[in-house]
Parts: structure tokens; C-alpha cells; sequence
């Protein structure tokens, strides 16, 4: 099988295709074909960082992948003697998170289930590449805003809000959170972020909204960019801050409610581009750019299948 190997940490030179042994699940493991995966900008954090930084990281749960890409999506091909929830055939999606192996390669060998990653069978009518490009951005956006105790009709501004944290924000706090939302983003984005639910649209290239004069109650910085102080000039009495730049856990629950809200048509995934298999060195180039809308999707497989 071929399977995309990180040499060394750095460049994206250093990710190279290659025929691999296909892997063979153990007892609690299921092996899956891989249709779809994708180049987050976590995977191009780990892909750049030094060696020796991976040695705390390791107490947090997060090993080195010899392979890439920690969202995916396909079918599960064979399964270990004690799996019990899954079965061959079944299309399922989830996260590589705290695995030593990641998804841009044509099959995986992932656990039944384990402390940092979750997997789940795929919502009903996603394809692939949007079921594959769903976990990271959508979880991360629904834990960070569960911290700010959102109440119907409050007012929350998403920061950043074309990118696959940020689009998954506005919906998330739209119609799962039934706040009113503000989203910021570039001008050619605007039209996007306001058809995603965003009730109002600021054009960070023409207004700071930190020296506006609408205030809200819950800021969600997905981007990382803005200070306490800054947001405080605009935060109502008791507001808060959220930051992307917080550690976050991936759980079946939040896994499942991206799930229920996709399959409600409540929730798009964007994608921003797709790259075949051999071209996930581009893909990674893309992603370091900071200027990608929604999702960058690698194509293991024909794109078009749904589950």
C-alpha cells in the first residue's frame, strides 16, 4: 500500500510517498481503507517542530506520526477477534489523535477505542472528504464554546471566521447554541461567512471591531491574535474570552453531535481544496499559508462516494 512518510521534521520536502507493508489489525484494532483525509494546521505545527519538543508532548498523549494526518474517513476492511462495535463494511470517520501512525495512506490500523482520538460511523449523506474534514475543526470549535456557557440570543463574535475552526464556530453558535452571531473575516469572505449563519459581518481589512461600539458577551478567538485587553473593551459585563490557543479533548459526544447536525443539515463542512495522495506536500504548503476557507482535503480514494 502506499502511505505518506515524514523523513525528518521541517520542510514539506521531507513528506514522501512510499509502498509500505499494509498493516494487520490487532485483537481491539479494526484496519480501514482510507478514502479521505486531511492536512490540518496541527499537522503542520508537528511536522515543523523540533524533535526534542515531542518528549513532553508524549505526557500529554500526543506521539511523533511516521505518517501524517490525524482526520480521516472510510471503510473498515477487517476487524480484531475482540472488536465488538464496529464491523467490515461499515464507513466510519474520526481522529488519529495520540497514535503513532496518522491517515494520509491508503489504509490505517486504528484501536476499537482509546484515551485521545474517537472514531464513530459516518454521518448519512456526507461524502467522504466532508465527513473527513468534520472532527478536528468541528470539535474544537463545540468544546471551546461549551466553555463560554452560551445562552439562547446572546451575543458571540467568532474571530476568524472562514477558516475550519471559525466556520464551524458561526454554525455551531447559530443553531446549536441559538446565539446571535457576529463572524470577522477578509471581504471576499464575507459573503460565505453570512451564508453560514453569521447574523452580522465585519471586514477586518476596512473595521477593528475591538474600537467599535457593539459590545457581546462571548468573544471566541479562533485565530489566536486578540489580547484580554483588547477584547475587554468590548466584552458586556461578565463576558468572555474563548482562545483557540487552549488545549482541547476530542469525545464521542462531541464527535456525535457534529454527526447529528450534519445529517440535520444544520452544520456545512468547507473545503477549501483537494489534493490527491501524492500531492500532500502541496496540501501542506497551502495550509501554511493561513489563507484557507474551511478545510484542505486529501483524496485517497475517487472523490464523490457517500456513506
Amino acid at each position: 500500500m502506499k502511505a505518506v512518510l515524514a523523513k525528518k521534521q521541517g520542510s514539506p520536502e521531507f513528506l514522501e510517498l512510499e509502498e509500505v507493508v499494509k498493516p494487520v489489525p490487532q485483537e481491539n484494532e479494526i484496519l480501514v481503507r482510507v478514502h479521505a483525509a486531511t492536512v490540518t494546521r496541527g499537522d503542520v505545527v508537528l511536522r515543523k517542530m523540533h524533535p526534542l519538543m515531542f518528549l513532553p508532548m508524549q505526557l500529554m498523549g500526543i506521539k511523533r506520526k511516521k505518517t501524517p494526518g490525524h482526520e480521516f474517513a472510510g471503510e473498515v476492511v477487517e476487524v480484531g477477534r475482540n472488536v465488538t462495535e464496529f464491523k467490515v463494511g461499515e464507513k466510519v470517520f474520526g481522529t488519529t489523535t495520540g497514535l503513532s501512525v496518522g491517515a494520509n495512506a491508503e489504509y490505517i490500523c486504528l484501536p476499537e477505542s482509546w484515551r485521545t482520538g474517537v472514531i464513530t460511523s459516518m454521518p448519512k449523506g456526507a461524502t467522504y472528504q466532508e465527513a473527513a474534514a468534520l472532527p478536528v475543526g468541528g470539535m474544537t470549535a463545540l468544546e471551546i464554546l461549551k466553555r463560554g456557557s452560551i445562552q439562547p440570543n446572546q451575543k458571540i463574535l467568532i474571530n476568524g471566521a472562514s477558516g475550519s475552526v471559525g466556520s464551524s464556530a458561526i454554525q455551531l453558535a447559530k443553531f446549536y447554541f441559538n446565539a446571535e452571531v457576529t463572524g470577522v473575516c477578509s471581504t471576499n469572505n464575507m459573503p460565505l461567512v453570512k451564508s453560514l449563519g453569521a447574523d452580522e459581518v465585519i471586514d477586518y481589512t476596512k473595521q477593528d471591531f475591538t474600537q467599535g461600539t457593539q459590545s457581546y458577551d462571548v468573544i471566541f478567538d479562533t485565530v489566536g491574535n486578540i489580547s484580554p485587553a483588547e477584547a475587554k473593551k468590548v466584552l458586556n459585563e461578565g463576558g468572555s474570552l474563548l482562545s483557540v490557543k487552549t488545549t482541547t479533548k476530542e469525545t464521542e459526544e462531541n464527535l456525535q453531535i457534529l454527526a447529528d447536525l450534519f445529517e440535520a443539515r444544520k452544520l456545512k463542512v468547507l473545503i477549501d481544496s483537494q489534493y490527491p495522495l501524492e500531492q500532500v506536500a502541496d496540501a501542506h504548503r497551502k495550509a501554511e499559508t493561513g489563507h484557507k476557507v474551511g478545510n484542505i482535503v486529501i483524496s485517497v480514494m475517487p472523490a464523490g462516494a457517500k456513506g
